[in-house]
């Protein structure tokens, strides 16, 4: 485990899990109020909405009470939120900074995104987990609006200190260091708890979660439940779930039914046939967006972060998650996952056509549980689900065809490298691809400049950038006993 993750065991803390935006903001807000020497958060969206000028208002507050606020956000995922929206942070004296905002010099920054949601205070407290600050996570009450499924987990001793580590080390990435008062030393905090974690690191061309997932679902014995919002996993991450699928260990993954990015809810369909073949159980979730990342296996070992199961995120992004090794930790996270259950339907496979090619999916309600009792229907739940089948109903059409697209694509892709996958629920896609294709290459034979100039800007621009990156260098000399 150490290898896979580069994370050793921190012991000795208290641990307790989060369960949806209004419970994981009413305790941020909480350890804000509370801060006496520093506040570090770190977090992919923050919105120019309710939620989140409730957060900026908060942290302007004890800025000025002369508490040190860093405050770190991924300008990709921030690029709807207004310059203006962090103009009383910095008033107040709030050190604010963007993670990888566009430059002419590292074109290719963009792909890499600081995906992580962290917030760590005084050294004493820090939490992790996959929500954004915005709206969506808070919900509306009055309206009737419930807030997005996520997860996440609090810490207090020893593992607060890793965190806030963790936390220094992308603030440095993206300009100068923190001060070392404020990089706390995890041995010199106290214990308060018996719960032993780990802090998984996830780093751009770093592989820890993927390995580490990979790990636990060649070692897990009796059940591995995974709930992922953008579930496009690795073939070689899908192979180890389908195996232990095959060996009897009981795997169930549970993604949305009506994704926020369509585009993605049609690449993770396309993978459904091979998984569901091998014994694993997927369901979808009904709600108006399930946004959690988290896996629990054999009862004992769980994860809660900001991994999504997909190769942008376990290869590309910083993404930070906490592996927890506590029984009653994973009890609560399977229970949290059985409820979960109850507001999804099962998607299974059914044999429509005599031949492969013709197996489609159907979607069923289900009704077993952890030892294979049934599990009782939640009406409210229901109810928060009839309301989000309407409104995905009345949702962008133009992202319901993009979702489709992609799952064609996808499935195309499998069979053109001679996988038999294709079914005839995605013929008709895979038809529309092929002949955009055509048009694509039609456009390149009869008007190649429309093409070739794009090509060729592009080109131009990697070159000076490199050039730029390389020329400092040149003619340097070699300190000594630097290697050739």
């Amino acid at each position: 485990m150490l290898r896979a993750s580069d994370a050793p065991l921190s012991r000795g803390n208290a641990a307790r899990l989060l369960v949806d935006g209004p419970e994981t903001f009413a305790s941020w807000l909480e350890q804000i109020e509370r801060a006496e020497r520093w506040i570090h958060l770190e977090n992919y969206v923050l919105r120019n909405d309710r939620t989140g000028r409730l957060f900026r208002d908060a942290l302007a507050e004890r800025a000025r009470a002369g508490v040190r606020v860093r405050v770190l956000y991924d300008w990709m995922g921030c690029w709807a939120t207004p310059k203006r929206f962090w103009s009383p942070l910095r008033t107040a004296g709030a050190d604010v900074r963007a993670f990888a905002p566009p430059s002419l010099r590292f074109p290719l920054d963009f792909m890499r995104r600081d995906h992580r949601k962290v917030l760590a205070v005084d050294g004493e407290y820090a939490s992790v987990g996959g929500m954004c600050i915005g709206d969506e996570w808070a919900g509306d009450p009055d309206a009737g609006i419930p807030p997005w499924r996520d997860t996440g987990v609090e810490f207090r001793g020893p593992v607060a200190g890793v965190i806030d580590r963790a936390f220094a080390r992308t603030w440095a990435a993206a300009g100068s260091a923190l001060p070392d008062d404020e990089i706390p030393d995890p041995h010199g905090i106290p214990r308060h708890g018996d719960v032993t974690v780990r802090v998984v690191e996830g780093e751009p061309g770093r592989s820890r979660i993927y390995r580490l997932s990979q790990l636990v679902s060649v070692g897990v014995e009796r059940r591995l439940w995974i709930t992922d919002p953008y579930f496009v996993a690795p073939p070689a991450m899908n192979e180890s779930l389908a195996s232990a699928a095959r060996d009897g260990v009981d795997v169930r993954i549970l993604v949305p039914a009506y994704n926020n990015w369509p585009i993605i809810g049609g690449m993770s369909r396309a993978g459904y046939q091979y998984l569901l073949e091998a014994g694993v159980r997927l369901f979808e979730w009904e709600g108006p967006m399930i946004h959690a990342k988290t896996t629990v296996a054999d009862g004992l070992w769980s994860r809660v972060g900001s991994t999504n199961l997909n190769l942008a995120s376990l290869l590309g992004n910083w993404e930070l998650d906490v592996v927890v090794l506590d029984r009653k930790f994973a009890a609560d996270l399977e229970a949290l996952f059985l409820r979960d259950l109850s507001s999804a339907v099962e998607v299974k496979l059914h044999d429509s056509a005599v031949s492969h090619s013709g197996r489609r999916f159907q979607r069923e309600a289900f009704d077993v549980g952890l030892h294979g009792e049934p599990v009782s229907t939640n009406p409210m739940d229901l109810s928060s689900a009839r309301s989000a089948r309407q409104r995905a109903r009345r949702g962008s059409r133009v992202g319901r065809v993009l979702g489709r697209l992609a799952r064609a694509g996808s499935v195309l892709g499998r069979a053109l490298l001679g996988q038999p996958v294709v079914g005839r629920s995605d013929s008709g896609w895979i038809l529309a691809l092929s002949v955009l294709l055509l048009l694509v290459a039609v456009l390149g034979f009869w008007a190649p400049r429309v093409l070739a100039w794009p090509i060729a800007f592009l080109a131009f621009w990697l070159s000076v950038a490199s050039l730029f990156r390389a020329l400092p260098h040149i003619g340097r000399r070699r300190p000594p006993g630097e290697k050739r």
